[in-house]
């Protein structure tokens, strides 16, 4: 489980985000939804330790990755797996290149025990056999299941997943959520996605936190979403569907 607590990050006196508390619970899939500009990135930034909050703590599993000591830090960075928005592929490196990375840089491994946790992983995903394409030759949904498998190849306690189906078409995008959605099951992880798509709300949002103005307007879960009464909350869906009507 993560937890933050009281979590207020500002920029240039400009405050982005208010006193933000919660819980990500293992096993779930846990979102973090809202309108551009509402804060999720930053608190994913704030969650991964990419920044620090001004006030507040991040705990994992009720170790403080905000302010514990040198070793606990870098024993919960090395939990963490993330899959970027891009996708974030070395196009100079094949697929069992990229996968391989984490492992390079984290583990001791030998050369086959390293061969054998990325097969493990293309298993995982979908993608065996794919060991020598190149980021160039594969689509964007298959970037993303790559990505997917650098994230948990190290056996990640904690994914992270920033805008997962950026870019891809929607039957591709329903594929990649869940894909998630079953390997945190699957492996047990806490994993925690930023999204502003509702599709994936409905797909997978077992656990939801709405942010708005930097602030957590509403939690829950996919089945009491519509019940809501945060009229904020209640925008963004309809603004949300209406331009996937725009677009289609």
């Amino acid at each position: 489980m993560v937890e933050i607590k009281c979590i207020n990050k500002s920029f240039d006196k400009k405050q982005i985000l208010f006193d933000i508390s919660g819980k990500f619970l293992k096993g779930k899939t846990n979102l973090i939804i809202g309108a551009s500009g509402t804060g999720k990135s930053v608190l994913l930034k704030c969650l991964v330790g990419l920044l620090n909050p001004d006030i507040g703590e991040v705990l994992f599993d009720k170790r403080n990755f905000t302010n514990g000591s040198k070793n606990m830090i870098t024993e919960i960075r090395r939990e963490i797996g993330m899959l970027f928005q891009g996708g974030a592929l070395f196009d100079s490196k094949n697929v069992e290149e990229n996968i391989m990375f984490p492992l390079n840089i984290l583990t001791k491994l030998n050369p086959k025990e390293k061969l054998e946790k990325v097969n493990h992983c293309l298993k995982l995903v979908g993608l065996e056999d794919m060991n020598s394409k190149m980021p160039s030759e594969l689509s964007g949904g298959m970037k993303k299941r790559v990505g997917i498998a650098r994230a948990i190849v190290n056996d990640s306690k904690y994914l992270f997943c920033d805008e997962p189906n950026s870019g891809l078409d929607p039957l591709t995008a329903i594929k990649i959520d869940n894909l998630i959605q079953k390997l945190t099951h699957d492996l047990n992880t806490t994993t925690i996605v930023v999204t502003h798509d509702m599709n994936s709300v409905m797909e997978i949002g077992e656990k939801i936190m709405f942010l708005h103005e930097g602030k957590k307007l509403w939690e829950g879960d996919n089945k009491n979403i519509f019940k809501s009464k945060v009229k904020e909350l209640n925008k963004f869906i309809f603004s949300n569907r209406l331009m996937k009507k725009i677009k289609n």
